[in-house]
């Protein structure tokens, strides 16, 4: 097994109105040129949580970041207008919740970021700010 030191926390970029599916998560990373979807798991609205690769696996998800980290995609992030928001449903954030805690318990070194926080990323990626919440 490898390295795992971190947690990286991202939003799909998808308005309420969108319904984005696995489906069409794992078919825009493929559109890019990558193997599959590249992160380790998708929280869809209704807190439904999908395994998109094995732990085992390096993601595809935050570049320079890939190697020691564990990428989790929540659907949403932008508001009607399409601008950055928290548009997590009570369901998302308690799936979150529990499986940021189980990962915790499994690698109990890591830290928790959102995709904005990693040096040289700039974007709005997950559209909260991950270091309030109490993981």
């Amino acid at each position: 097994m490898r390295t795992i030191n971190l947690i990286v926390i991202h939003c799909s970029a998808t308005r309420p109105d969108q319904d984005f599916t696995m489906e069409k998560l794992e078919a825009s990373h493929r559109a890019q040129g990558w193997k599959g979807c590249g992160y380790h798991y998708y929280i869809r609205r209704d807190g439904t949580v999908y395994n998109c690769r094995p732990l085992s696996q390096v993601g595809a998800h935050a570049k320079g970041f890939n190697a020691h980290s564990v990428g989790i995609c929540y659907e949403g992030g932008l508001d009607i207008r399409g601008q950055p928001a928290d548009t997590r449903t009570p369901e998302q954030k308690e799936a979150m919740h529990r499986l940021v805690a189980k990962l915790k318990w499994g690698f109990p070194l890591c830290s928790v970021l959102g995709h904005r926080d990693l040096f040289g990323v700039r974007k709005a990626c997950p559209s909260f700010n991950v270091q309030d919440e109490e993981w």
